[in-house]
């Protein structure tokens, strides 16, 4: 059996205090979240070896359960902490969304879809609504596809934004493949979607689509 050292255990928590979570490694990170020693090992050895098993600190969090059960150290606590984590993180920018200014920097919309879809194994159409002034008043998943296909209806889109009576949209959907390139779908949907909305006078200021490490903009692109 590892030894237990309280000092290994607190070493992430003083360079927190410190230096700030910022500079601080995904394994203490992880560490300090999982909290005090579990089979006479501390949280770092633990944290260290699920990093190691799943190669990432994303692919931690996004692990299954059974995969992450099958680890010495994670019971039912830490599982469920470990499950909750990326939820907070997505509520954390529904909230930044809804209760932010007027959503000039397009790098807010792209975090918030970037939470919401990167992590999916399934396509998913989503809007953002907005007023007259590009506040956000609500969004939502519209369309939910296979692995790598959703069938966006434009009638139903006109209807939703007419129904929540947005003056402006934006558009995202993500690519579980992880490439996040338009493809010539993409290019058309957002086409007659574009046409379909401004016969009501509704503006579709983007289409953003979700990869693994990126987020596209079609209006960056000159798409829309």
């Amino acid at each position: 059996m590892t030894p237990h050292h309280p000092a290994v255990e607190l070493y992430p928590r003083d360079r927190l205090a410190t230096i700030g979570p910022t500079a601080l490694s995904d394994a203490e990170l992880l560490a300090i979240w999982l909290g005090g020693p579990s089979s006479g090992r501390s949280p770092v050895t633990l944290a260290h070896e699920l990093l190691a098993t799943f190669g990432s600190l994303r692919g931690v969090l996004k692990a299954p359960r059974e995969a992450l059960t099958r680890q010495r150290g994670i019971g039912p606590a830490r599982l469920a902490q470990l499950q909750i984590v990326l939820e907070m993180a997505r509520r954390h920018f529904r909230e930044e969304l809804l209760c932010g200014p007027c959503l000039t920097d397009p790098l807010t919309a792209r975090d918030f879809l970037r939470a919401e879809l990167r992590d999916l194994d399934y396509e998913t159409f989503y809007l953002i609504y907005l007023d007259s002034r590009h506040r956000v008043t609500g969004f939502e998943p519209l369309f939910r596809g296979t692995i790598d296909c959703a069938q966006v209806h434009p009638r139903e889109v006109v209807r939703r934004a007419l129904q929540v009576r947005a003056v402006a949209v934006i558009l995202g959907h993500n690519h579980p493949s992880g490439l996040a390139e338009p493809s010539d779908a993409d290019r058309i949907i957002t086409r007659r979607l574009r046409e379909a909305l401004a016969l009501v006078d509704i503006r579709v200021l983007d289409h953003l689509i979700v990869g693994e490490s990126s987020c596209v903009s079609l209006a960056e692109r000159g798409l829309l």
